[in-house]
């Protein structure tokens, strides 16, 4: 009987201290291996609505093409179409960016600016305008510089104005 208690003994003993290393060695092992998880960066809500500068009615099926800038590179670009009511929503560009904006519009004049996200909620209202007359070099135009400069850049330096 004693030697059949002690073998009972041994081999709870030896599973327990089993278990335990076990649970420390899982422990020790998940911080040492894998990747460390990185929340990703909070995003801005960017809602653009396209309208006609005369009537102010929406334009439907516009592109709006997001360029994602770092400094002075593009990082890539995302394109949407606007809906019956002339607007697009994204909702994935980094709070802190800067966004080149661009929409493109059949019979409409195309646009483009930078924005800065600065806000979680952005609305932009752009007014496209129909295309101009185009501008020709042998028609007069008194409005505007001789050789393309402006008045002052063509007059000498040491003339007065």
């Amino acid at each position: 009987m004693p030697r059949r208690s002690v073998y009972r003994l041994c081999t709870l003993v030896s599973s327990l201290v089993l278990v335990f290393a076990t649970l420390a060695a899982a422990q020790t092992g998940t911080s040492s291996r894998g990747r460390k998880y990185k929340a990703p960066p909070p995003t801005a809500r960017i809602a653009v609505t396209v309208l006609r500068d005369t009537g102010g009615k929406p334009i439907e099926n516009a592109a709006v093409v997001f360029h994602a800038m770092e400094g002075e590179k593009d990082t890539g670009n995302m394109e949407l179409k606007t809906g019956e009511d002339g607007t697009t929503v994204i909702d994935v560009m980094p709070i802190g960016d800067t966004v080149r904006l661009q929409v493109i519009a059949k019979g409409f004049q195309t646009f483009g600016d930078d924005y800065k996200i600065d806000k979680a909620d952005i609305a932009i209202e752009i007014r496209l305008k129909r295309p101009g007359q185009q501008y020709s070099v042998y028609l007069n135009h008194p409005e505007a510089a001789e050789g393309g400069k402006s008045p002052d850049a063509a007059r000498p330096v040491n003339q007065p104005k």
